[in-house]
């Protein structure tokens, strides 16, 4: 399986290919809108903005598992998202990131790049950088803000 095999609903509850992004630099990301993390969408933002004409994507999965801190709606997490950070990059519908429930995707980037400790995702705000080819490049923790990895996506890139 590459990570083009799977499937996953938008905003919208529309289906989206992840072959669609063949060829692109992605940003996968677990995001709450009431966490103490929240003003990364800020930074992503920024790194969306600075590379979007190069062929970078920043995918942004709501996840309401850690500290129930995406209690909305899909409808108002994009509202919020547009409104307070003036987010451009498609976001998805909220997803578990963990568990029984977890989005197939995600089990897959998991298992490509573990993270400190294994390959659960810990909290809000987890980064996994793929490359133009599918692969997994790189997982960030919560900590590691967008402005911290700039210089991996550029590389990338």
């Amino acid at each position: 399986m590459s990570i083009y095999d799977y499937k996953v609903k938008d905003a919208n509850g529309e289906t989206v290919d992840m072959a669609d992004y063949k060829g692109k630099v992605l940003l996968i990301v677990n995001t709450a809108t009431g966490c103490g993390f929240t003003p990364q969408y800020d930074g992503l933002e920024a790194l969306y903005a600075k590379y979007r004409d190069q062929g970078f994507e920043i995918l942004d999965f709501p996840c309401n598992q850690f500290g129930h801190q995406a209690p909305g709606t899909n409808e108002e997490i994009v509202s919020f998202c547009k409104m307070k950070f003036g987010t451009t990059f498609k976001q998805f519908s909220k997803i578990d990131v963990n568990g029984e429930n977890e989005e197939p995707l995600y089990t897959f980037l998991k298992s490509q790049k573990k993270g400190i400790g294994g390959s659960n995702i810990k909290w809000n705000f987890t980064k996994f950088l793929v490359d133009r080819e599918g692969n997994v490049v790189g997982r960030f923790a919560s900590t590691i803000t967008p402005e911290k990895i700039d210089k991996k996506v550029k590389d990338v890139l």
